[in-house]
């Protein structure tokens, strides 16, 4: 017999030979999240809540405090380990968004030149520190929401949101909108693998044949949405959402979604990390 999650990794990767690239395996999210872990069964409305108060709490430390985001890694940790994700794919992912803040954040160094932390003769610019911030909190946050979506199903958190007070017309094209992400990749990966079979050396791969495969792109896409809105309509889909697991706001959720609540506001209120140094500072005294 197998196991759930080597079921999921077999899945996973039949997706990810037929596509060609790991790296446009976000679907497997979507599998990961029909795992039935202590997390999976959750209510998504408070693993919705808690992602986002986990998100506003490591945003609002300030821009130095680098120690005080550490305490922080204990909310991803203690998902990924219950809710049995693989570390080294959400690891991945993180990885694969990361030019776009490395270039957000590689300036401050140049317009934040004035030393904030000296080990005698050597200085740390509060440039650096915020970088080496902006790249933790980065980690953390977008961490958290591929865990989210690991953990309950973008399907799933879309209900929960309409369900929290987003409007449903809202909810209905941010789920289109993920789902989208899926269809423009797969026509990305055909028509790059069409034209690299079709051309050799040089040919092909000029401005003119770029803009075109662009256009042919944008159509390929477009028809193929369509087919997959009257597919939907043809199976009687009328804007309504449908949760994997009934839904139900209990006891366990408020146990969560308070106890990381108090941790996250403990994490702000303390400092956790200088409050453990001075307490191995006495004992090796």
């Amino acid at each position: 017999m197998y196991s759930t999650q080597e079921i999921y990794e077999h899945q996973a990767g039949n997706y990810m030979i037929k596509n060609g690239s790991a790296f446009f395996d976000f679907n497997y999210l979507d599998i990961l999240a029909r795992g039935d872990t202590i997390i999976h069964r959750v209510d998504p409305r408070a693993k919705v809540l808690t992602t986002v108060l986990f998100i506003i709490a490591v945003i609002s430390v300030g821009k130095y405090e680098i120690s005080a985001l550490l305490p922080f890694f204990l909310f991803p940790a203690l998902n990924i380990s219950l809710g049995g994700l693989p570390l080294s794919y959400i690891s991945r992912k993180i990885l694969l968004l990361s030019p776009f803040i490395l270039f957000v954040g590689i300036f401050n160094p140049f317009f934040d030149t004035e030393p904030i932390i000296r080990f005698g003769a050597f200085g740390i610019s509060g440039g650096w520190l915020s970088f080496v911030s902006i790249l933790i909190r980065f980690a953390l946050t977008v961490g958290a929401a591929f865990i989210l979506i690991a953990t309950t199903g973008f399907n799933e958190i879309c209900t929960a949101c309409e369900k929290m007070g987003l409007p449903k017309a809202f909810a209905v094209q941010l789920l289109f909108l993920y789902r989208y992400i899926f269809v423009l990749g797969d026509e990305v990966i055909r028509v790059s693998r069409a034209r690299e079979l079709r051309s050799f050396g040089k040919r092909g791969k000029g401005l003119k044949v770029f803009g075109s495969i662009v256009g042919n792109l944008l159509l390929r896409t477009w028809d193929r949405a369509q087919r997959i809105h009257t597919a939907m309509l043809c199976r009687g889909f009328r804007g309504e959402f449908h949760f994997r697991r009934p839904p139900g706001f209990g006891s366990a959720e408020a146990v969560y979604t308070v106890a990381w609540t108090a941790y996250f506001l403990l994490c702000r209120m303390v400092d956790i990390p200088g409050s453990v140094g001075d307490i191995f500072s006495r004992v090796l005294r």
